[in-house]
C-alpha cells in the first residue's frame, strides 16, 4: 500500500494571513522559541517526515496597509532555528530554504553539511531562487535578475553545492593517533568549477555530510522550475489546486524525470495545504468561518499584489481583472491567479477576498472527512503525501496530531514509528554515492 509523506510547513507557523487573531493563537509565535519547541516535539510525536522553514531575504513585498497586518514580518533565520531544534528533536527531518541568488555556494554547502552532522542527518534544502525584487537591494544589486536566468544559475548552483558535499572521501579522516595523521590527503578533492555563473575552487572544510547529501527540495512551478524540480529535486513542495490540475503536474514531473534518466519513484511530491480539523464536520467549518472572518480587508489586497507582482489597488474592484503583463516576479503564482478569476468569473474585489486568507488547497472537516480526502489524493496519484499548514497556534497542530495522525495510521498509509534516522530513511531515498570517490552510478541525481 502506498504510504503517505507529511511534512509541516511552519514559517512562517501558519499560512493563514488571519492566524495570529485567533483567540486559539499565540499571536507571538512565529518569533518564539518556547512554541516552536512545542511544535516541533509534537509533530515528531505525530511521526512527520520534516519540519518545513521557507524564508524570506526581505519585508515581503506588499502595501503597507496590508503589510502591518501580516505576522511574517519577522521570524528566525532557518538555520539558527534548525539548529536549536535538533537539539530537541531526534528523528524529525529539517529543510531549511536557502536561495541561490543571493547567497554564495560555499555558505550553503557548509551551513547544511553542520546542519546534517548536527542533526544525525536530517536536512533538507529548499532551492529557490528568490522572486520578491526587494531583495536584490539587500544584497548590493539594483535590478533583480531574470526569471529565467535566475534557474539557470540555480541548476549550476545544485552541481557546486552537491560537488562541494562530495570534497572527501568517507574514509578520508583516519585520526591515527599512533602514526599522528589525521586525514589522508588523497582522499580530498578540489573542485575547480568554472561555469557561466559560478567560479569555486573549494574543497569544503567539512567532512562529507551524514546522509551523503542534505535531500534536495524544490518548489516551483513555472515550467523553468518543474525542468528543474526535474532534474535535481527529491522531494517537491507543490501548489494545491483541484485535483485534476495536481494530477497532472504529477504526471508531468514524474515524466520529465524519466526523461532526464532519473527513477521517477524517488521524486515525492507533497502539495501544500492548510488543513482545518474539529471532532465534526460542522466545528470544522465554524473554526475555519471565524478564522476567515478575522481578515481585513486590506490583507486581501496585499495578497493579491504579490500575487500578482503589480500593485492591485489601482485596479476597479467590482471589474474583472484588467490585462496584467509579466512581471520578473513568480511566474507560476501569477499564473494560478489568473486562471482561477477567469475559471470562477471573480471581480477584483472577490478576488482579493479569496486570497486574503488564504486562496490554496484546504482540507476542513473532521479527522475521517479530511483523511478520506487525503488518502484519494495519494491514491489517484495526485501526490505522494502533503505539506501540512495549521490554521492555529499551537492549537492546529496539536489538533492535526491528535485526530487527523491516528486516523491516517489505522488506515495503513502512514507509519506509527519512524523505521530509520535520517531524512533520506524517512522519504525512502537512497544515500548517493560521492561522484569523486566511489564506483556505484550516480544516475538517480
Amino acid at each position: 500500500m502506498k504510504q503517505m509523506h507529511l511534512g509541516a510547513f511552519m514559517r512562517p507557523v501558519s499560512i493563514h494571513t488571519a492566524w495570529w487573531r485567533h483567540p486559539d493563537s499565540a499571536p507571538e509565535a512565529n518569533f518564539s522559541l518556547k512554541h516552536l519547541v512545542h511544535c516541533i516535539q509534537t509533530l515528531e510525536r505525530g511521526k512527520f517526515d520534516a519540519f518545513f522553514m521557507a524564508d524570506h531575504l526581505a519585508v515581503l513585498n506588499m502595501p503597507i496597509d496590508a503589510l502591518k497586518r501580516s505576522g511574517t514580518v519577522t521570524s528566525f533565520e532557518p538555520f539558527t532555528l534548525l539548529s536549536a531544534l535538533a537539539m530537541v528533536t531526534e528523528r524529525i527531518g529539517l529543510i531549511a530554504t536557502a536561495s541561490t541568488t543571493y547567497d554564495a555556494p560555499y555558505h550553503i554547502a557548509r551551513r547544511f553539511a553542520s546542519l546534517d552532522h548536527i542533526s544525525g542527518g536530517r536536512a533538507g534544502w529548499n532551492i529557490v531562487t528568490t522572486s520578491n525584487p526587494d531583495a536584490a537591494r539587500n544584497f548590493g544589486m539594483t535590478e533583480h535578475m531574470d526569471h529565467a536566468e535566475r534557474y539557470a544559475r540555480a541548476r549550476e548552483f545544485h552541481d557546486v553545492v552537491t560537488g562541494l558535499w562530495d570534497s572527501f572521501a568517507e574514509d578520508a579522516f583516519i585520526r591515527d593517533k599512533e602514526s599522528g595523521i589525521f586525514w589522508d590527503p588523497s582522499r580530498m578533492h578540489k573542485l575547480n568549477h568554472e561555469g557561466k555563473y559560478l567560479s569555486i575552487a573549494g574543497p569544503l572544510n567539512i567532512a562529507r555530510p551524514v546522509q551523503g547529501w542534505p535531500v534536495i527540495v524544490q518548489a516551483g512551478a513555472s515550467d523553468s522550475g518543474r525542468q528543474l524540480a526535474a532534474e535535481v529535486a527529491e522531494m517537491i513542495f507543490a501548489a494545491g489546486g483541484p485535483i485534476a490540475d495536481a494530477r497532472a503536474y504529477y504526471a508531468d514531473i514524474k515524466s520529465r524525470a524519466a526523461q532526464a534518466g532519473r527513477d521517477p519513484g524517488l521524486i515525492k511530491i507533497l502539495p501544500g495545504a492548510l488543513v482545518t480539523v474539529a471532532e465534526t464536520d460542522e466545528a470544522a467549518r465554524e473554526k475555519r468561518a471565524l478564522l476567515d472572518s478575522l481578515v481585513h480587508p486590506d490583507s486581501g489586497m496585499g495578497a493579491l499584489s504579490i500575487a500578482l507582482g503589480t500593485d492591485a489597488r489601482a485596479f476597479d474592484l467590482d471589474a474583472p481583472l484588467p490585462d496584467i503583463p509579466e512581471t520578473n516576479q513568480s511566474q507560476s503564482g501569477r499564473q494560478r491567479v489568473l486562471e482561477r478569476a477567469r475559471r470562477d468569473n471573480l471581480t477584483v474585489r472577490q478576488l482579493a477576498v479569496a486570497l486574503g486568507g488564504y486562496g490554496g488547497l484546504s482540507f476542513t472537516g473532521s479527522a475521517k472527512t479530511i483523511a478520506d480526502e487525503m488518502q484519494r489524493w495519494l491514491e489517484s496519484d495526485a501526490c505522494d503525501g502533503f505539506n501540512i499548514m495549521f490554521p492555529t497556534i499551537p492549537g492546529g497542530v496539536e489538533d492535526f496530531v491528535r485526530l487527523v495522525v491516528p486516523e491516517l495510521q489505522s488506515r495503513g498509509i502512514f507509519r506509527k514509528e519512524y523505521a530509520g534516522a535520517t531524512l533520506r530513511e524517512h522519504l525512502g531515498l537512497p544515500r548517493p554515492g560521492n561522484r569523486f570517490f566511489e564506483t556505484e552510478t550516480f544516475s538517480n541525481h
